[in-house]
């Protein structure tokens, strides 16, 4: 285009300003974009994971009012502007598991209408885990919790040894999940004087991979218990163990499927040695306790003169400080992901590790647009 077509262009818009003091907000909306972290939570139990992560980052809570109507609805307000800003949102899920949800499911949504640049969860304890696969007539839930937080208006989330890593799939958005085992491995070997002369337990061949991992990071001897504890006579002579009975059962003429047999758990063997060695079960939650107290009494008549119980989450429903103050158990080791504060009254062979330092520096790193790597060093897919 020639050069004297382009003067008329510019002096038609050489006359327009920007307002007096524009320049300078926008400089000051720019400078004070930054992030805040807030808690969910309407519990003041649930809401000191979220205290220490603050003041690890040397910041303050966010302003916010979660509470209950008397009616059971939830309300949340937000005290303090939010525009152009991360936002964290820390929920750990206490016993109220679907209170927890909405909570968070709202408070999310209370952001993405105050236009918040970005919204991070923060849940340590991923609630309805273990309903991540299908069965029988049932639902996946925890893919309808994952649509459900996206929905919300969630952007990213942070959480820790997820029940199946598989989950990860089921969000739209990332999903950074975290490992306690350092926190955990590093409690074995300060806490536990004479951990060289202990064997990581699988209490199940489901846990093998976990307790594997435990034991080579550890250079210690690995054990498993398989099988389950046979029935007696009088117990099977009630039918309940029979096929239930066909009626009216149509099959196409022709159509002959191959009959699939019944599977069959030998009676309780522990493969590997634990005589007069300690006796570590590690697992990544621990709520009914009941496998855990049968595990540990196994171990005990298999020779075991010391048994730990370790796993990520805590969530200790029912009776379980009970069981365990009554069991073999000499010490049970769970992270802060889930408040617990209650069943360390009743059991003081519950025993808690902090997990604030490595939330707090997922925060500050995903602000600030680092690389996560360095908090994946050295774990592999299997981990």
């Amino acid at each position: 285009m020639p050069r004297k077509l382009l003067l008329p262009y510019k002096s038609a818009f050489s006359h327009f300003r920007a307002p007096r003091g524009l320049h300078d907000s926008v400089a000051m909306n720019a400078a004070r974009s930054g992030y805040r972290v807030f808690s969910a939570n309407s519990t003041a139990a649930s809401t000191e994971l979220a205290k220490k992560i603050t003041e690890r980052l040397g910041a303050e809570l966010g302003k916010s009012v979660v509470y209950q109507e008397t009616n059971g609805e939830t309300r949340v307000e937000i005290k303090e502007s939010v525009r152009g800003q991360d936002i964290f949102i820390i929920q750990t899920i206490p016993r109220d598991v679907n209170t927890a949800v909405m909570e968070l499911l709202i408070m999310a949504y209370a952001l993405k209408t105050s236009c918040a640049r970005n919204i991070i969860g923060v849940i340590p304890y991923f609630p309805y885990s273990k309903q991540s696969k299908m069965r029988k007539r049932g639902s996946i839930v925890c893919k309808l919790l994952a649509s459900m937080l996206a929905k919300a208006g969630l952007t990213h989330i942070i959480t820790m040894d997820l029940h199946q890593k598989e989950i990860q799939g089921f969000f739209s958005f990332p999903v950074d999940n975290l490992r306690a085992s350092p926190f955990l491995l590093q409690y074995i070997q300060e806490e536990i004087p004479d951990y060289r002369n202990a064997v990581i337990v699988a209490k199940s061949p489901g846990a093998a991979k976990r307790a594997q991992s435990y034991a080579e990071r550890l250079r210690l001897g690995l054990a498993v218990i398989h099988g389950e504890a046979q029935c007696t006579e009088q117990d099977m002579d009630d039918g309940r163990h029979s096929p239930p009975m066909l009626k009216n059962a149509t099959v196409h003429p022709g159509l002959e499927l191959p009959l699939m047999m019944a599977k069959e758990k030998p009676p309780i063997t522990v493969v590997g040695d634990v005589g007069g060695r300690i006796a570590i079960i590690v697992d990544d939650i621990i709520d009914d306790v009941e496998s855990f107290v049968a595990a540990a009494e196994i171990l005990k008549e298999r020779g075991a003169y010391k048994i730990f119980v370790m796993a990520t989450h805590g969530l200790l429903s029912a009776d379980a400080p009970r069981l365990i103050e009554e069991s073999s158990i000499d010490e049970v080791v769970v992270t802060n992901t889930v408040p617990h504060e209650v069943q360390k009254l009743q059991c003081p062979k519950i025993k808690t590790v902090d997990i604030s330092l490595i939330l707090s520096e997922a925060i500050r790193r995903i602000h600030n647009g680092e690389s996560m790597a360095y908090l994946f060093r050295n774990i592999t897919v299997d981990d």
